[in-house]
């Protein structure tokens, strides 16, 4: 008797079950999509608002305006820090922990309220200037949303842990215009293994998210990446010392973040809205005397990418922004760190490229290539989630030039802190998460 070609009963079933699961993935997909871009809008105008607010009071108002600039980023900070607290203490910092904590089962997803409290205290934190990133809040939503849809539709816990997995990378393509990046990310940070239906949730969602916000986006990579030429093999070599260089600094990182958070945790009788209105007029000063310093960090990332900064400039921004996202994490608001991240980079990569120029002037040295290939390195060390790294550098940055000079960075950023013991950011931030929520 041959064999069934429909196959047995049960294989039926599961078809059908994966065939139903991949149709909502899309429609998830759709929903993050749009609110994803929303919130990019969004903040888009918030940061206008800011530079808006901070001109007006420089001419109107002179040295004076100082005070109403850091009044109103205090207040708005510690309005964000208040809804999370009041109304959803997940949406703390980037949610990409708790989102791993729920998959792995060790916390319940969080109520569907925090899908609103993500969005409208992202955009009161990240518009006043602190140095947190979008993908942080589009992801946490993005995974909310999803897990919503499933519930809506009856589907049972694997379904939707599935969803929530797919929405998340959804989110974070959404929020770089990077949809093969989302969907690697799912599978290399957040089920850390290859899952057929996690898989093909994964990519339908961050395809349908895609279709949708570049509605509204377009569909141009989010930074500009100058015609970079193939490295020859002398050259290549100085790559190998990038990634080196961005494993130790990602080390200091990392404690560098941690540290802040046990020493906000120490404040613990003063009301997190006030930590966090503090941490907002610092920010507003910043942002009073150096606007480009603060936010995001987009306009940052492009001048290191075009080159366009001085060797004498470089370590005072790069440290100036790196104290500033850590002690922006830490004011308990919504906001990622993934951008943060891009943008210390970049500003590394580039140092190193110019020095690497000075030191081999027989080298064709293009320092905007390092500029590059430091950014993906930098998330490698901290993150330890190479080809995430890779993939949403090489979309972010629509070049594929340089994947060789990738590749052997990522693999000295990710070989050294793990050699040295230094465990990724997000697996310390989960663990604190945990710790919080048994205490």
């Amino acid at each position: 008797m041959s064999p069934d070609p429909q196959g047995t009963p049960q294989e039926q079933e599961e078809g059908h079950n994966l065939v139903v699961l991949a149709l909502l993935a899309f429609v998830a997909g759709a929903a993050v999509g749009l609110v994803g871009a929303c919130f990019r809008r969004a903040l888009e105008q918030a940061d206008r608002w800011r530079e808006e607010l901070i001109s007006w009071a420089h001419v109107e108002m002179g040295g004076a305006g100082l005070l109403p600039v850091a009044a109103v980023c205090a207040a708005a900070v510690s309005l964000a820090a208040w809804m999370v607290r009041r109304y959803a203490p997940p949406a703390s910092g980037s949610g990409i922990p708790h989102v791993e904590a729920v998959l792995n089962g060790d916390l319940p997803q969080a109520p569907f309220r925090l899908i609103p409290v993500k969005f409208v205290g992202g955009i009161l934190a990240i518009g006043p200037g602190l140095a947190l990133g979008r993908e942080g809040p589009s992801v946490q939503m993005g995974a909310s949303i999803a897990h919503l849809i499933g519930q809506v539709f009856r589907r049972g816990w694997p379904d939707c842990r599935e969803l929530l997995a797919a929405g998340a990378g959804a989110g974070l393509a959404t929020a770089f215009n990077a949809p093969m990046a989302g969907a690697v990310f799912v599978l290399e940070e957040l089920v850390k293994r290859f899952e057929t239906r996690v898989a093909i949730t994964a990519l339908a969602a961050s395809a349908s998210a895609m279709a949708v916000a570049r509605v509204l986006l377009g569909d141009a990579p989010d930074f500009h990446a100058p015609s970079l030429i193939y490295p020859g093999a002398a050259t290549k070599s100085l790559f190998f010392a990038l990634g080196a260089v961005c494993g130790l600094v990602a080390i200091a990182y990392n404690r560098t973040l941690l540290g802040v958070l046990a020493a906000m945790d120490r404040l613990g009788e003063w009301p997190v809205e006030l930590r966090a209105g503090l941490i907002g007029a610092a920010v507003g000063i910043i942002a009073w005397f150096e606007p480009t310093l603060v936010g995001g960090g987009d306009a940052l990332t492009q001048r290191a990418l075009d080159g366009r900064e001085a060797l004498g400039v470089l370590p005072l921004l790069f440290l100036a922004r790196f104290a500033l996202g850590a002690v922006s994490y830490a004011a308990g608001t919504p906001g990622g760190l993934f951008a943060p991240m891009l943008v210390l980079g970049a500003e590394l990569g580039l140092a190193v490229g110019i020095l690497c120029r000075f030191a081999f002037p027989h080298l064709d040295v293009q320092v905007e290539g390092f500029a590059l290939v430091g950014m993906a390195a930098f998330f490698t060390g901290v993150v330890r989630a190479p080809l995430t790294g890779i993939v949403l550098v090489s979309e972010m940055t629509g070049s594929v030039a340089l994947l060789l000079p990738l590749l052997g960075a990522c693999a000295m950023g990710m070989l050294v802190p793990t050699l040295l013991g230094d465990a990724p950011v997000y697996d310390s931030l989960r663990e604190r998460t945990l710790g919080k929520t048994i205490c």
